[in-house]
């Protein structure tokens, strides 16, 4: 089963449970690869799905800062359920020990040393790990490596 066809079982099995925030949220994801294979005008692949998995999670992060700046930290913890929900379907996080061996790696691997490498490590670390790493601490590692 196709990671779109679990998102979209699980939406029919959120509706019948009558659980809001699953059903809305799950909406929100399908209606964004509704948007894609439109605009595409394909069918939406398992990395197609990841990509706008990643893109809702950051999205609502962002959202989340804005709030607690804003002072509305009830709208701010909206945006953190509607994470827990995305996050099912992503695959786990590398934790920064082990993004730091991949990285490490990488630039002992292709021989990398300086700033100017940067695009490459990132390039061949998304490659090889896709949505299981954060970019920004990813770009922030690098960096200190690199450097």
């Amino acid at each position: 089963m196709t990671l779109k066809a679990t998102i979209l079982d699980d939406l029919k099995k959120a509706m019948l449970a009558k659980d809001v925030l699953t059903r809305d949220t799950l909406r929100m994801v399908k209606a964004e690869l509704m948007n894609l294979e439109i605009a595409e005008n394909r069918d939406a692949t398992d990395e197609d799905v990841l990509t706008v998995l990643a893109r809702a999670v950051k999205t609502r992060t962002d959202s989340i800062a804005q709030y607690e700046e804003g002072g509305r930290p009830d709208a701010a913890e909206a945006e953190r359920q509607e994470i827990t929900v995305v996050e099912r379907y992503l695959p786990k996080k590398l934790d920064e020990a082990a993004l730091r061996a991949a990285v490490e790696g990488l630039i002992s691997e292709l021989g990398l040393s300086g700033k100017k490498d940067m695009g490459r490590v990132m390039k061949e670390l998304k490659s090889r790990h896709g949505a299981a790493i954060d970019g920004r601490t990813a770009s922030k590692l690098a960096g200190e490596l690199l450097g």
